[in-house]
Formats: structure tokens, sequence, C-alpha cells
């Protein structure tokens, strides 16, 4: 038997630059480890799959006395040398008379050791056979795989590498939030190597968080971005990223060739797919965000002219093709409920979408994607009033993206007017109920101009939809403007549906400008006409307009019997939005009646139930604005401040007025007077700040006198026990000590000084060194921070 060539503790690499996050990712892969013989970490090119591999092969190392060895498959260029190049990281040499496979098993034999074998996917086939044969023969041997794809054999465990974690667009963090995401973290850390006094700092927080979302969290395309910085600004690289593939060049020398750009790292994972695998990524790039397989049934299947034969899509391999780019990690399923909804990365995207227009077909792709998502918004529309309504609004929340694709398309074909107005028209309930005013009008307002004045009932409906939402958002003038076009344009088409859109747009109008007659006579008319024409959702609309009018101008019976009529039409239905707001507007008539606080509670309470399950921030708002009135009423004054709190948040979330009614309006400053005088000025703002602490979830809890759930935030100290130690470790930390520094500071063992940074980090509810130094700092216990 020829004579190993063995180390101890094997031949992986020591780290050369920090190793940023990833908690969850290695906690997950050593238990696999210990559970299964073969795991593999799975994942898109650049996402880190390789760092993590030999981070958690590091901490494994005391489980094999053979050693831990990497072997690097990312050069190898021929499938059949897989054995060989094992052979040569392990240090063995083949034995005469057998192949290189049997070599190996015989050199392994119930040796116990760790085999790293990275990036698998060019040669994933080859690899797999191997991996089978070492596995049955070798008993204590485990192995540790990175690959765009899973190898696919038994016994496998797969772990997908997702990216670093990036803050959400909608809601930026602070300053002091950004070392929560790792993403920054790691642009920070490769920043400050490339150059020495950068800092993140309140000039360019936007600059660095819109990099990291723009590169998907992509730790290889962080650390390119971050070499930028010696000859760009933050703001101007994110300024270059348009032209990403120009951008990010000049990685490591050292590195893989595919690795030193961001094209060749793309480049690598478009070669490894077949060629319907590629047509399939170009035709994907059309998609906004995530999208579901009755969206890519309805567009990307069928020929596309211009485009070489043999590459066509049909039904019967689409699910096939799909399962395979999931598998390569081009794209990235998740499952939302009862649904599976795939997504692809904006980098990989965009390179599908230059693959796509080189070959020809992108404007047919395009115009298909309009027209689907067109039809999916109308259909939503016509189940509005039914028991799929919580649904829809959960898929067009999720479909957001591809629908602001297919109206800016709208928007560049001047042949598509109408259908443009006819999708953002379907798309105004859900505009309504989340309280997305600004956009609604945005995409109204661009629309209407863009479709020229002709008089069409899609025009009409248009303009009715935007003077609601710039009437919630308190603009009467603006309203009075859309209105006037809404009548002249229903005089001269002459239809009753065109007339019942105006005249419903005139009792919104006449309601806010506090005409309170004139909204009543208003809103009768269209219920009436809409319920002549079977337009359900229109006659609700009209219905809930018209107990309002009713209820402010003393008319309570006309007000409760609208409600029910409501009611009657929407509990059969199994609909939540428009009986959350009868509910709510049953215990505002009453409550306003003045006889009966105990029923109006109810009535609202019951409302802000359904209004919770449909997430409609609108009806919310209005639930805990009654519930503070009904609140100070009955001198609860301190309830009533704290919700007259959580009502502001939500009003500066919907940007626009809660209180959109003149008469009310008044009602609100007068109890808002009474509550302040009540509990002094230092009460009233106490309880107010309360308020405005609370999230929704909390708000709720406190107005519907449940539980308020309790989150807690990370390196609250209140929530925090660390010991002696463990703060003495974390003051260490915080200095910018390493783990090695520490041991050798408190005489410990490095694997023990580790030990209790990982402690630290769980009980603070941290991701990384940054955020204990940060922690630290404002605990006064860092002495060198």
């Amino acid at each position: 038997m020829a004579t190993a060539v063995r180390v101890k503790v094997g031949n992986l690499p020591l780290e050369l630059t920090s190793f940023v996050g990833r908690r969850h990712e290695v906690a997950e892969a050593r238990r696999l480890l210990a559970s299964a013989r073969l795991v593999t970490l799975a994942g898109i090119g650049g996402v880190g799959k390789t760092r993590l591999a030999l981070r958690v092969a590091d901490d494994a190392r005391r489980s094999f006395e053979d050693g831990v060895w990497l072997c690097e498959l990312g050069e190898l260029h021929d499938g059949a040398l897989t054995a060989d190049a094992v052979a040569g990281a392990l240090g063995f040499q083949q034995q005469a008379a057998m192949t290189p496979v049997e070599s190996l098993v015989e050199e392994i034999g119930d040796r116990r050791l760790l085999l790293v074998l990275d990036n698998c996917e060019h040669v994933v086939a080859d690899a797999a056979v191997l991996v089978e044969t070492l596995l049955r023969s070798c008993s204590e041997l485990r192995i540790l795989a990175t690959s765009r794809e899973a190898l696919g054999i038994g016994g496998e465990s797969v772990l997908r590498v997702p990216p670093l974690s990036v803050p959400d667009p909608s809601q930026p963090p602070t300053l002091k939030g950004l070392p929560g995401f790792d993403a920054v973290t790691l642009f920070e850390q490769r920043a400050a190597a490339a150059v020495p006094e950068f800092g993140i700092s309140e000039d360019n927080r936007a600059a660095v968080t819109g990099i990291c979302q723009q590169l998907d969290g992509l730790p290889l395309l962080i650390e390119l971005a971050a070499v930028r910085l010696r000859s760009l600004s933050a703001e101007q690289i994110l300024a270059r990223l348009t032209d990403r593939y120009r951008l990010l060049t000049g990685g490591s020398r050292a590195a893989p060739s595919r690795q030193q750009t961001l094209r060749l790292c793309i480049d690598w994972s478009h070669e490894l797919c077949t060629p319907r695998e590629r047509e399939l990524w170009s035709r994907l790039s059309v998609f906004d965000g995530g999208f579901e397989l009755d969206a890519v049934e309805g567009i990307c299947l069928g020929d596309l002219p211009d485009r070489l034969h043999g590459n066509d899509l049909h039904g019967d391999d689409l699910l096939d093709t799909l399962a395979s780019l999931v598998d390569k990690s081009i794209l990235i399923s998740e499952q939302r409920g009862t649904v599976v909804r795939f997504r692809i990365l904006e980098t990989i995207r965009e390179y599908g979408r230059e693959r796509l227009e080189e070959a020809g077909g992108g404007e047919v792709l395009r115009r298909r994607h309009r027209d689907w998502y067109a039809e999916l918004a109308v259909r939503a529309e016509a189940e509005w009033i039914g028991p799929r309504q919580l649904e829809w609004i959960d898929r067009l929340c999720s479909e957001q993206p591809n629908v602001r694709a297919a109206l800016d398309f709208c928007l560049d074909d001047p042949e598509a007017g109408e259908i443009g107005l006819r999708t953002a028209d379907a798309m105004f309930q859900f505009w309504l109920s989340r309280g997305q005013y600004g956009e609604g009008r945005r995409w109204l307002d661009r629309l209407l101009a863009a479709q020229g004045g002709r008089p069409t009932l899609e025009r009409v409906r248009a303009l009715y939809d935007a003077s609601v939402l710039v009437g919630m958002q308190g603009d009467v003038p603006a309203g009075t403007e859309l209105v006037q076009e809404a009548r002249e344009l229903a005089g001269r088409l002459g239809d009753e549906e065109s007339r019942a859109f105006a005249t419903c747009a005139e009792g919104r109008l006449a309601l806010r400008s506090g005409r309170l007659a004139d909204a009543l006579a208003a809103f009768e008319d269209a219920a009436t006409t809409f319920q002549t024409l079977d337009d359900l959702l229109m006659e609700i609309a009209a219905l809930q307009g018209l107990a309002m009018a009713s209820g402010l101008l003393g008319l309570a019976d006309r007000a409760l019997s609208a409600c029910e009529e409501v009611l009657a039409l929407a509990e059969p239905r199994g609909e939540s939005l428009y009986r959350a707001r009868a509910l709510w507007t049953l215990g505002l008539v009453l409550w306003d009646m003045g006889d009966n606080n105990a029923r109006s509670e109810e009535l609202v309470r019951e409302g802000l139930h359904h209004t919770r399950m449909a997430s409609d921030a609108v009806s919310a708002g209005w639930c805990l604005q009654i519930l503070a009135w009904i609140s100070a009423t009955e001198h609860r004054w301190e309830r009533a401040a704290v919700l007259m709190g959580a009502t502001e948040v939500l009003r500066r979330g919907l940007g626009g007025p809660t209180v959109t009614v003149p008469t009310l309006l008044g009602r609100h400053d007068e109890l808002e007077r009474r509550t302040r005088q009540a509990l002094g000025v230092r009460g009233y703002d106490a309880a107010f700040r309360r308020g405005r602490g609370l999230t929704p979830a909390e708000a709720f809890a406190f107005a519907l006198d449940e539980d308020v759930p309790t989150t807690a935030q990370p390196g609250d100290d209140a929530s925090v026990s660390l010991t002696r130690r463990e703060r003495q470790v974390a003051d260490l930390v915080a200095q910018g000590l390493t783990n090695r520094e520490i041991a050798e500071k408190l005489v410990i063992a490095q694997r023990t000084a580790q030990g209790h940074v990982e402690h630290v980090l769980a009980k603070l509810g941290f991701t990384s060194r940054t955020q204990i130094a940060a922690w630290m700092v404002e605990q006064g216990q860092a002495r060198g921070a």
C-alpha cells in the first residue's frame, strides 16, 4: 500500500478576510453534517458557498481525527479526472493495477475524515458517481460539497444557501439599524479594507443600502463593488450599477477566473445549462420580482419569432425545465401558502434579459406579460366581492412588481392606452384597501395623460378612481377637477354606466367637502343605477357612502338600513373588506347618535377583526380613531390618548388624513382637546407616545383588549443576561480583538473564546461583531471602542 501524505489538521486554507454573518446557515449545516454523510451547499454563483463550507469544515475539525480536506474542482475541465483530483488533495498516490476510484477507496478505508468537494456543478455527474462509491465503501467518511445544483444521490442532505440579508426597500433602516443586515456589514468591512478611512455615515447610508439591495445581497458582487471605492464614491457606484457587468470587475487575482468579474461568474452558470434551460432563463427575465407557474405557462410557452429552432418551450417539459433551473440555483422557489412562487435574482434576471434581447422576441414577451397581468387584475376585481377576496389581496401584493412593469409597458405603447386604464381601474380596490393612495394616483395620472382624453368608459372609471384617491389624500381642488371631467365625459358618452361612475365621484367629493345633502342624493342615485346594472362592487361602494352621509345628517334609520344592505350583500359571499367598513360605519353612526356606546364599540371591534384579516389600512385607521372617540366620550382618557397615537402612525403611513370628513374632524379636535385637558400635557404626551410606539399588530391587540404581542428588540438590555465572562468577551469584541486575541487576553482556548462570542451573539439576537460593538458602546462598557 502506498504511503499517504497526511497532516492531522488537513489542508484547509487560512481565512484571509473576516467571515460575515451566516450564523443560521453555519448551525444548520453542522446539524445536517451530524446526521447525514453527504451535505451539499447549493446556491447561485457568488452567494458564498465556498466560504460557508470552509467555515463549517473548520468548526468540525475536532470530530474528524484523520483531518478535514479540501478538494477544489472549479478548475477541473474533465470530469473523468475527479477521482484523481480528490486523491491529489488528500495526498494519496494511485496504486498500481488499480483504477483511481479503487485506489481512493483502498486508501481512505475506515479513516474518519471530512472531505470538502468545492464547485462540483460542472462535473456533477462524475462527482455524484464518485461520491456514492466512496460513501458506500468508506464507513467513516463524510463529505461536504458545494455546487450550483445538488448531486442527486441517495442520502444527500441539501442546504440552499441564500444571499446575505439586505434592508427592505420599503422600510429603510436607520444608521443604527444597518449592522443588523449582513450584506451591509460585509460591504463596510471590505470597503474599509480597500479604503481604510471608509465608514458608513448618514451621508452615504442610503447609497450603501442601495448598493446592497441592487446586488441582491450576493457576497461576491458586494466585494467587487467595495473594491471600486478606491476610485468611486458609494453614490457613484450605485449610479453605475445600471451597467453592473462593466463596473464589477477587478476581483482578487488569487480567486478562480470565473469569480474575478461578474460577467464570468454568470457566464459560468449559463454554460452549465442545457439549451432549453437557457431559453427559459431568458424568457423568465420578463418578470419583475416573483412569479407563479400559471404566469409562466401563460407568458413563456410557445414559439417566439426570430428564434433558433429546437428551443421553443411547450407545456410537456415546462415543469421539468423550471425544476432544473431551481436545482441549478438560477431560480429560487418559495412556498407561499398553498402555492409555490419562483424568484430570480436581479443580477441573474438582467443577464437573461440581455440574452433575450440579443436573440429577439423580447417585445413579444413583454406584450404577453402586459396582457396576462392586465387579465389577472381584471379577474381579481371580478371576484373582489367573494370568498377569494383575501386570496386576491395576497396575490396582488406579491404581483405588484409585475403589475407595475405591465403598466409601464402600457405607457410606452401608444396603442395600449385603454389596456392601461382598465388595468389601473382593476387595481383601484387593491390600492385603496392598502392605503396606497400615492401609488394609485401616480399611475392613474400618467395613464390618463397618455390616453389623450378620448371619451371612453375606461377613462370615466379611471377619473372616478383618481378622484377617490386624491380625496383620501385631502386634495379637494384636484378632486374637483377630476369629477368635473368625469361628469363632462359621461354626458358626451350618454350611457348609464358612465353617468353612475361620475355621480358616485360627485358623492365622494361632496362628502369630503362637507356638502352632506348633495352627497346623500348622489349616492342614492348611484346605488340604484349600479344595482340595475348588476355591478355588485360599485353598488356596495355607493351604499357605503350613503350610510356615511346619512349618519352625519342625523338620518339614523337610513344609515342603518344602508349598512344592513351592505352586510346582506357581503356576508353571504364571504367578503371581508366592505363587511368591515359597514360594521365600523354602523358603530360610528350609533356613537354619533349618542345613546349606545357599548353597542358602537362592539360593532367597531368586530369591524377591526375583519380589517385585521384583510390588512385594510384605511379601515384600520377608522376603527382605531372611532374607538379613541368612544373612549374619550366615556372618560377613558388614557386609552383614548394611546389610540390617538396609534392612529397617527397609521395616518402617516397612508400619506393622508385619517379623518377626511369635515364634520367629523371638528368632533375629533374637540375630543382631543378634552383628553389633553383631562390628562394634563405630560400625561397626554406620554400616552400618545406610547400609542405611536405600537406596531400595527400591537395597536390592534390593544384596541381589542387582547394580550399585546411583545417583540424583544436585539440588544434590549432588559431581556439580556450576559455572564461576567461573556461581558468581558463582548467588551474585547467591541475593542476590535479577534477570537485568537481574546483567547490570549483571557488565557483561554481559542475555541472557548469563539464559543463565548457565539453565546453573546445568540443572547443579544445579533448576527455580527459590529452589532456587539455598537451595543457595548451604548451600554458604556467598551473601554477602547
